[in-house]
């Protein structure tokens, strides 16, 4: 694999996983489209999330592209908790901090980074697999990035946009990351 196009999805209503894209998150995606169909490599794949924001993200792109979307739950968000946390963004602070932090049901990001490793290796073993597009959301992105680039953290993850796009690209034997979205 040459290249792994990750992709955060457009603005959406809400956190739900049946949260649909608002107004302005449906224009997005149909500039991600244009976007990621001027880009000068055929893409091969489209993997994302099962949520609809995520879905409803890349679908303007896959339908003018004529390319199936592959839903894959290891793209879908980290649960931080499923039980209510008033102090959430601290708490996601120090998940970046402590990697094995895990709440009450949910997920620590050491959880979430095998779950996303593993997808990284099926695809790495697919000699034909050259371009891939990954749908997923902020905190995954954030986790899937730090494979690549291991200072990625929650600085990071604050400056990150609905939509983004980040171009991994393998070179010489190791992988370079570039955020390619100017929003």
């Amino acid at each position: 694999m040459k290249r792994i196009i990750l992709v955060r999805h457009c603005n959406a209503e809400g956190q739900h996983k049946d949260s649909p894209l608002t107004y302005e998150g449906i224009n997005e995606a149909r500039m991600l489209a244009a976007f990621l169909k001027r880009q000068d490599y055929p893409i091969q794949r489209i993997l994302s999330s099962p949520f609809f924001r995520a879905v409803e993200t890349i679908k303007p792109f896959a339908d003018a592209a004529d390319i199936p979307i592959e839903l894959d739950r290891r793209l879908q968000e980290r649960i931080l908790s499923e039980e209510p946390v008033d102090d959430w963004l601290e708490v996601l602070e120090e998940s970046f901090a402590d990697f094995d932090l895990r709440l009450p049901g949910g997920e620590s990001s050491n959880d979430a980074r095998i779950r996303i490793r593993c997808l990284l290796d099926e695809l790495e073993a697919e000699e034909q697999l050259e371009n891939v597009v990954l749908v997923t959301h902020g905190n995954l992105l954030a986790i899937l990035l730090k494979e690549f680039q291991t200072d990625i953290g929650f600085s990071h993850w604050k400056g990150f946009t609905n939509p983004d796009v980040f171009l991994v690209q393998r070179g010489a034997g190791s992988y370079m990351v570039e955020r390619i979205w100017n929003a």
